[in-house]
């Protein structure tokens, strides 16, 4: 279970001039919503349709404090969503992004981030799930609860499971305190779908259905760069040659997890490279510690050609 919590309070509206007229620049600028959107679009490569879709919701929310604030009726907006897509697409990144986004604009009180699984909610025996799905609604009150995988929740097949009393649990939440909470669901689309037709008191609840792509190769390869950037890391010319052929190669396998897949691989390449220069034991430069070369690129299994290769996302 992931628990991010933000400690800025909410920002305040600025106040109507002699016309009673709002400056929405202003508004959005003190929200500081544009500083988290900046922030999405600098720590997300890719994933256009996405940000376009937050972008949309912030500004829908701005613009329901702009009503509230000229007596205009807004409504409590329903703001529980989906995220659905592959592993290692952003999904918890843009949910940690969107609960301070949601705290900034006064939506909730905290704007942290509980991530949780099945695990985390369901108990193995008679009267342990109900306890523990209210533990994890009390440390989410007041800002975001993340249900990773949630279908796993639903498991017809098993007469003796008590994801059910988890479901209704969280509907009953969803509906008398969205005020308090937002829940986000996530995980593939079609077991979402599924998920959905199984339990049809989610979708009445869910406003916002967002869908993350797979990112595309020379995406991968750009994260992975910035990945190496960030670590005070380079590839050699010749690296990153190797690197393109790796990730073309590396999504045709299996589990393979978008940009986790990528953090995994540089993860190991940097193995590699320490290796390679523990082996050498001579005098060392700062290029030399800093350089992923082609040979760390390429001792990737994924290069065997077989389809042995990587058995896990962990295993490139």
């Amino acid at each position: 279970m992931l628990d991010a919590t933000l400690s800025a309070p909410p920002a305040a509206l600025p106040a109507r001039d002699a016309d009673g007229k709002l400056d929405l620049g202003a508004l959005f600028t003190e929200s500081e919503v544009p500083e988290f959107l900046a922030d999405l679009e600098a720590d997300l490569i890719g994933l256009k349709p996405v940000k376009r879709r937050i972008r949309e919701i912030a500004a829908h929310l701005v613009i329901g404090r702009a009503r509230e604030q000229l007596g205009l009726t807004a409504g409590a907006p329903t703001l529980h969503m989906t995220f659905t897509g592959n592993p290692g697409t952003g999904k918890t990144t843009v949910a940690l992004k969107m609960a301070q986004i949601l705290h900034r604009l006064g939506y909730v009180r905290r704007g942290h981030l509980v991530s949780v699984t099945r695990d985390d909610l369901v108990g193995q025996y008679i009267g342990h799930t109900a306890p523990k799905t209210k533990e994890i609604l009390k440390k989410a009150m007041g800002g975001v609860l993340f249900i990773d995988e949630a279908y796993y929740l639903y498991r017809p097949e098993n007469e003796r499971d008590y994801g059910q009393e988890a479901i209704e649990i969280l509907l009953q939440v969803m509906e008398n305190q969205r005020d308090d909470l937002v829940v986000i669901l996530a995980g593939y689309k079609d077991r979402m779908d599924r998920f959905f037709e199984s339990n049809p008191g989610f979708r009445s609840r869910i406003a916002h259905h967002i869908d993350f792509p797979d990112y595309e190769d020379e995406e991968l390869v750009a994260i992975a760069r910035s990945m190496a950037d960030a670590a005070d890391y380079r590839f050699s010319p010749e690296a990153e040659r190797a690197l393109v052929e790796y990730v073309t190669a590396r999504r045709g396998q299996p589990n393979f997890a978008n940009a986790r897949s990528i953090r995994n691989a540089f993860d190991r390449m940097r193995l590699r490279q320490s290796l390679r220069l523990f082996d050498t034991a001579g005098l060392i430069d700062r290029e030399a510690l800093e350089t992923i070369t082609e040979g760390d690129v390429r001792a990737s299994r994924v290069f065997s050609g077989g389809i042995d290769a990587p058995r896990s996302a962990a295993s490139v």
